[in-house]
């Protein structure tokens, strides 16, 4: 089973739009949202609500107070650095978005009446029909969101049926997320705005992909809308021997389309057409 991860350098610039059309192109039977942050591939998908299957995924410790043996003395917030802690009505009290699980309030706690807990800082979900579909979203403010991803990743390998082709939808930019989403896969395909910074993110993912060793590929979406930059755009990637492997142009088809919930491999219009043939372009590559 080949694996294939599509990125891009910010958000906005057509990466799920483009994913959700190849997994209908491709018809395939495994596919995945590692965008953890922000997930919406299954919007296009719709996968069947009657398969799925719902877990929690447990990140880093939280600190608990325990009021029966809270005095409200107020030593846990003087010895916070990161001001998680206060006292309201005689209690010590927590914010959660603030905690880091350091453990030094529960150490200094001279009632001990602060303990840390595993903290549920997220919900995976996994859709097992005629196509598995592994997806996840992070708690807002929450960490490990690279570990989130491998979970998503290794739910998908684990219950994936014999198939030729699994499509990966991965997170914008280049931290953690990204790396964890770049790792195993056969080639990554990079959506790119034609704009300066989108050459700038452009070259920031392809020495992170170089990095981590991975086959990268480029198209860039709306690129009539400054073909001088789509034309850098592709200048960089024949200097640095990366494929680059089509242009889509501005169609208000593809906005109508998207706005209805539906891929661009359901409509016929320009850019479909021409996603069409960065798809092919794209399978030629991972053979």
């Amino acid at each position: 089973m080949k694996r294939l991860l599509i990125l891009s350098g910010k958000g906005g610039t057509g990466k799920t739009t483009t994913a959700a059309a190849f997994i209908h192109f491709a018809r395939a039977r495994a596919a995945a949202d590692c965008d953890v942050d922000a997930p919406n591939l299954h919007l296009l998908l719709q996968p069947a609500e009657q398969q799925l299957q719902v877990s929690d995924f447990m990140g880093g410790d939280k600190a608990v107070v325990d009021t029966s043996r809270c005095t409200g003395c107020g030593t846990c917030a003087n010895h916070c650095r990161f001001e998680a802690l206060s006292v309201q009505d005689g209690a010590a009290l927590v914010d959660a978005y603030a905690c880091e699980g350091c453990g030094v309030c529960a150490y200094v706690c001279p009632h001990e009446a602060i303990r840390l807990t595993p903290d549920v800082a997220g919900r995976k979900e996994l859709y097992q029909g005629e196509r598995v579909f592994s997806t996840a979203a992070l708690k807002m403010g929450r960490g490990n969101s690279g570990k989130l991803v491998t979970d998503v990743k290794m739910a998908l390998l684990k219950h994936a049926p014999e198939t030729e082709l699994a499509i990966f939808d991965g997170s914008p930019g280049i931290g953690c997320p990204v790396m964890a989403s770049v790792a195993g896969m056969d080639l990554v395909l990079v959506v790119a705005e034609p704009s300066l910074s989108g050459l700038s993110d452009l070259k920031r993912l392809a020495q992170t992909a170089s990095t981590l060793q991975a086959r990268l590929a480029v198209c860039v979406n709306k690129w009539d809308v400054s073909p001088e930059y789509t034309q850098a755009i592709r200048d960089y990637c024949h200097e640095q021997e990366i494929p680059f492997v089509g242009q889509i142009p501005y169609d208000r088809e593809a906005s109508r389309a998207i706005n209805e919930g539906r891929t661009l491999a359901e409509v016929d219009c320009p850019a479909a057409r021409a996603l069409r043939e960065i798809f092919d372009d794209t399978c030629k590559l991972l053979k």
